[in-house]
């Protein structure tokens, strides 16, 4: 019987009742496919220890079950804060300045792929199918192809791909990408992304492109690449608006604003966000529309995240102070114009806050998807619903066309935005929430999860001609 593996760098691990809501959408859909098709989720534990074993272990909880191993504390900080956090993540967000060239953390991203391909391998039958995640392991499948693995192995990019120019930058650029090729489907978020993709192949590999179908073809195989714009878990966030937690959050939020207009902000502490950005095109707007500091009010909420990168330290230091001029600039004695949240929140109370914010502010210089944006649209009250405004280099906004969108680089432009938000009619903000709310509720990120399982499924898996041998379609 065929399963389906899930590989990630870290495993989501269900609770024993099942529950979702605590893990997310993107883990809720995981667990299902793997529950239903009797496989397993495998990757980093999360812990770091002296003398890692290889053996995995194995636990199952909700009906899902998970395995994962530990990594030793120079796999954790080459492999991931190193060549993945500050070498990949820049570079694949358009940060060439911020993107850091280190020989030894390359060796210790290849060394760890192979580490995992040496532990998951065993584990694989002949017919099962391999689920790989993220920018944490462009090359694990070259790596699984070399110990003799000819199952069908899909690859999903979470963020985006930087165009040719971008990459070039990168040591090593080509090899990385021919180990992507080893794929038989790669999965993008948006048609820029993917586009660039195949713009390097053809450009640097000279790789034969179909268009139309996504196919690459190089030295006698063939991978498919396509779009695959990932989506909330709708029925289970919209269930959590019924909520008292969720009642009391949106309750909370309307007191403690006093009348005033809410725009709120929720990313994690990233530079690919544009929270300092956002925080000057918000001073912006108070400058320009003088007196609006004491009828608007901004919420951002940021939860710190990779705080073992410097340039994740350095961001927050940013984040604080201009926050704190702008408040020192505009606050009265008994106002603030700007609270920063350095804490996570619950989805419920996410939910609470997105529906008494009259405005999202979702801004990042660069991203992947966005799925705030969906979450702030889900949220909404059909009658008086909110405004989004919303990045367009935000893979989200190839969908929310209906968004305000905006150049997150331009203060000017963000301050125009939040005026043109404030003084939009009634029946503007319907249309356009209506079109962008029907597209949030129909392309959910379980939509997204069978799409690419059924393109995956029609692929033509690789043969391999023995261990480390040539590979062909068969």
């Amino acid at each position: 019987m065929s399963r389906l593996i899930v590989i990630s760098n870290r495993v989501a691990v269900p609770t024993a009742a099942g529950g979702k809501g605590a893990q997310g959408g993107l883990a809720g859909a995981l667990h299902s496919l793997v529950r239903e098709q009797d496989g397993f989720w495998f990757g980093w534990s999360g812990e770091t220890v002296e003398n890692p074993a290889t053996e995995p272990r194995f636990q199952t909880a909700g009906g899902v079950t998970t395995a994962t191993i530990d990594l030793a504390p120079q796999d954790v900080e080459e492999y991931y804060n190193g060549y993945a956090n500050a070498t990949l993540w820049p570079l694949f967000h358009y940060r060439v300045d911020l993107t850091d060239y280190r020989r030894e953390t390359a060796k210790g991203y290849e060394r760890v792929n192979e580490t995992f391909a040496a532990c998951v391998a065993p584990l694989i039958g002949p017919d099962d199918t391999l689920w790989v995640h993220d920018y944490h392991f462009l090359p694990l499948g070259a790596r699984l192809r070399a110990r003799g693995l000819s199952n069908r192995i899909g690859f999903f990019l979470h963020i985006p791909w930087p165009p040719t120019d971008l990459l070039l930058s990168l040591p090593y650029h080509e090899r990385l990408v021919r180990t992507v090729l080893q794929y038989d489907l790669i999965g993008f978020q948006s048609e820029e992304w993917r586009d660039n993709f195949l713009d390097y192949c053809r450009r640097e590999l000279s790789a034969a492109i179909n268009g139309g179908t996504g196919q690459i073809t190089l030295d006698g195989h063939s991978t498919i690449a396509r779009c695959y714009p990932i989506g909330i878990d709708y029925d289970d966030f919209a269930a959590q608006g019924q909520t008292g937690e969720a009642r009391q959050a949106q309750q909370r939020m309307l007191s403690s604003t006093r009348r005033r207009t809410a725009i709120i902000g929720v990313d994690r502490l990233d530079y690919s966000k544009g929270l300092p950005e956002r925080l000057d095109g918000v001073a912006r707007f108070f400058e320009t529309y003088p007196g609006s500091s004491r009828e608007v009010v901004l919420v951002q909420i940021a939860p710190p995240s990779r705080e073992d990168v410097k340039t994740y330290q350095q961001i927050r230091e940013t984040l604080e102070g201009r926050a704190g001029r702008i408040n020192g600039e505009f606050s009265e004695i008994d106002l603030v114009p700007v609270r920063y949240v350095n804490k996570g929140h619950s989805a419920a109370e996410l939910f609470g806050f997105y529906r008494a914010a009259k405005i999202g502010l979702v801004t990042p210089l660069r991203d992947g998807m966005n799925l705030v944006a969906k979450e702030y649209v889900a949220a909404q009250d059909r009658d008086d619903p909110g405004v989004l405004i919303l990045s367009r280099f935000a893979g989200a906004a190839q969908q929310l066309t209906d968004a305000v969108l905006v150049n997150p680089h331009s203060p000017d432009a963000i301050s125009h935005a939040i005026h043109t938000a404030l003084k939009m009619s009634l029946d503007e903000r319907r249309r356009r929430w209506e079109r962008m709310h029907d597209s949030v509720r129909t392309q959910t990120v379980q939509q997204w999860a069978a799409d690419f399982c059924r393109d995956l499924a029609a692929t033509t898996p690789m043969r391999t001609e023995g261990r480390g041998g040539l590979l062909r379609h068969r």
